[in-house]
């Protein structure tokens, strides 16, 4: 949640990210009468508990003539101090909702507007040319006997496939390789829970305008993740870092239920329901969040950059960056058969919002402080297989193994038709 400090001291910013976003400007004065109503409570409770203390403290010393109505005005004080305590209750809640529901405030530079509003800052490689007709990654996935989408249907239903042969070894291939150029970076492997509370998703900003595409196991209270990035928010919640920064690279399994996205890339195994990727996390001071994004991108980068992609870098606009982001940047690749970019990475400056929800803090020469969160996708696998597999593929049928990706193929330099 954004800082109520800078809701008091520069509303107009806070509005000006609302219409950048194409979301309310009236949430920001509905969240500053919800604020100026709380401290207006808090104050009246704080006056009556304490004047209720001194009637109290009185009656001791009250002679046996006033005691009767110093009595009196103490039955009375406490029943307003309940009144009022009741009244700071209802005013908490209503600051809490109001305050959830601002997203975070866009960083300058961000560019307004929605999905198709992105700023181009860098292409990555030539588009790729092939002198035969592509195939998609389906039918090659098919021929290497690598996917099993038909089988999934029958097992799970639309949206679930099978890996199987070299398309199982090929995704462990890109964990393992992810994950050995996240420790390079100095980030700590985790293998992150799928499963978990709803603070930490409502912590995380995902019980906001992305609950529809939520899986929830209702008899446990429990939710299924569609990112590691909501366990790894949470690891650190309710405490005090002591050292700053830190970095986490989580392997899972995600879960997503592609909510109003029917019809959009039912093919194969670009959008499914159930996905591993390995995902980036970093706490850190606020003043270096934006350096620390950087870092982010330039990571993905350089692991596309390894796969032989070609991709380009945008600065996504305001209206498509979720609750949490103040700023991101997706990195999508070539998809031949589509002859699009389609998204692989992103990266997200959530500045200090998910870290004052869950209340994550660092110490400070000065106290602790709220930190900064980002988050970014190094490699979601099952999308990043079927790139692979269509960029590189061959008249043949075969699909040649990028050099980065055959140490942890047994030294394969290419998948044949089975």
């Amino acid at each position: 949640m954004i800082d109520l400090r800078l809701l008091r001291d520069d509303p107009d910013r806070v509005r000006a990210s609302q219409v950048a976003r194409g979301d309310d400007p009236a949430l920001v004065d509905a969240l500053l009468s919800a604020d100026e109503l709380r401290r207006a409570a808090v104050t009246r409770a704080d006056g009556l508990r304490g004047e209720q203390k001194a009637v109290s403290q009185s009656v001791r010393g009250a002679s046996a003539q006033e005691r009767p109505a110093v009595l009196a005005r103490a039955q009375a004080l406490a029943a307003e101090v309940k009144e009022a305590e009741a009244g700071q209750t209802d005013a908490d809640a209503a600051l809490r909702a109001a305050h959830l529901a601002i997203p975070n405030v866009v960083l300058d530079g961000v560019p307004p507007g929605g999905e198709a509003d992105f700023v181009l800052l860098e292409q990555v490689g030539e588009i790729p040319t092939y002198d035969f007709v592509v195939q998609d990654h389906l039918a090659i996935g098919e021929r290497l006997r690598a996917i099993d989408t038909e089988r999934g249907a029958k097992v799970s239903g639309a949206r679930f496939a099978f890996l199987t042969g070299v398309g199982a070894l090929l995704e462990l291939a890109l964990i393992n390789h992810a994950m050995a150029t996240a420790l390079a970076a100095d980030f700590t492997p985790m293998i992150a829970p799928a499963l978990v509370r709803p603070e930490a998703m409502e912590g995380t900003g995902f019980l906001g305008a992305h609950a529809a595409e939520v899986y929830k196991l209702a008899d446990d209270d429990l939710y299924l993740v569609g990112t590691s990035e909501v366990p790894l928010a949470a690891y650190h919640s309710g405490e005090v870092l002591d050292a700053l920064p830190l970095r986490y690279a989580g392997f899972s399994s995600c879960f997503r239920r592609e909510a109003g996205s029917h019809g959009k890339d039912t093919r194969g195994i670009i959008r499914v329901h159930q996905f591993d990727k390995v995902e980036l996390f970093s706490y850190v001071a606020p003043a270096d969040a934006a350096a620390e994004h950087q870092r982010l991108l330039d990571l993905e980068k350089a692991f596309l950059t390894s796969l032989e992609l070609t991709f380009r870098v945008i600065d996504v606009a305001a209206g498509d960056l979720g609750s949490s982001a103040a700023r991101k940047y997706d990195c999508e690749a070539w998809l031949p058969s589509q002859e699009r970019f389609l998204e692989l990475t992103s990266t997200s400056n959530c500045t200090d919002f998910q870290a004052r929800r869950l209340n994550v803090r660092g110490r400070t020469p000065d106290g602790p402080r709220t930190a900064a969160t980002l988050n970014g996708t190094l490699c979601a696998i099952g999308r990043t297989i079927a790139v692979l597999l269509e960029v590189h593929q061959r008249q043949d049928g075969s699909v040649r193994v990028p050099a980065a990706l055959q140490p942890w193929l047994g030294g394969r330099t290419e998948l044949t038709p089975a």
